[in-house]
């Protein structure tokens, strides 16, 4: 004979089940509680252990177990963040093995720019001796920072900070003549190409208070990217060092943006002081 038959599968347990589901910080580190917190950039490491396979047993008496499982994590709002993974568990065990678990592990990396809530993990297993399968999750919080989605071209949370360290928003917006101007913001709305491609360009403008415009900066800075999971927002930043002698007034900052995949434009506009 070129191979065995089996002849008998043999119940390791009543049925198979979860025995252990978890995140790690590193690979075999501590089990993190629910009450951790994760953060976008962040390299997640999943395990799950399980339990209740049956075991195919030959007429020699080999003995076997065949899983197979597959893995999605999605955001809060059901988005996969990562490509679906999957694999198999097909090892020869012994009557020794009672304490043995099969077990599988995967790790993935939280986008940088991943917005905060409760993500998920979603396991199926199957066991392809017993012909059963089984479904488990596993939720963990990210805390990101949150842009509130637009259906066109737009700039969200518009505002004045003090320097390049993007401290709390300066209220009221006031500078004075020599220091630096910064201004940061957000950008959403725009479309998305292949792979979720996106491109996005914005310039400045300094308007004074009669509508003059007193400075302007078309082309600042542009971005491009492509990804698994869409990229929900660019941060923008802009500077501009203002003149010892600079008039005293209000003035208006103009943010310009253009979704150079979609064909949008949009503008931005916020207020500011200069005193001395």
């Amino acid at each position: 004979m070129l191979g065995a038959a089996v002849l008998a599968i043999t119940p390791a347990v009543a049925a198979l089940s979860v025995d252990r589901i978890a995140l790690h910080q590193f690979e075999d580190g501590p089990v993190l509680g629910p009450s951790h917190v994760f953060l976008p950039g962040e390299t997640l490491f999943f395990s799950c252990r399980l339990t209740g396979y049956q075991v195919a047993t030959t007429k020699d008496e080999q003995r076997s177990v065949k899983l197979s499982w597959k893995l999605q994590v999605t955001d809060p709002a059901g988005v996969p963040l990562v490509s679906e993974a999957s694999g198999e568990i097909a090892e020869p065990v012994s009557t020794q093995d009672k304490n043995w678990y099969p077990k599988f592990l995967q790790q993935f990396k939280i986008p940088p720019f991943a917005p905060g809530g409760a993500y998920h993990i979603k396991v199926t297993a199957r066991d392809e001796v017993a012909n059963t399968e089984l479904a488990s999750q596993l939720d963990f919080q990210v805390r990101g920072h949150n842009v509130e989605p637009s259906a066109t071209l737009t700039a969200r949370n518009l505002r004045f900070v003090k320097d390049e360290t993007d401290g709390p928003p300066l209220d009221p917006a006031v500078y004075h003549p020599g220091e630096t101007l910064w201004a940061r913001f957000d950008i959403t709305g725009y479309k998305y190409g292949d792979k979720n491609r996106y491109s996005v360009e914005y310039g400045l403008a300094i308007l004074r208070e009669s509508g003059e415009q007193v400075f302007a900066q078309p082309a600042a800075a542009a971005d491009s990217s492509e990804n698994y999971y869409p990229q929900h927002y660019v941060p923008g930043a802009v500077s501009l060092n203002l003149q010892p002698n600079v008039p005293e007034g209000n003035y208006t900052l103009v943010i310009t943006m253009a979704d150079k995949v979609g064909g949008q434009m949009a503008e931005a506009r916020a207020g500011f002081r200069i005193q001395k």
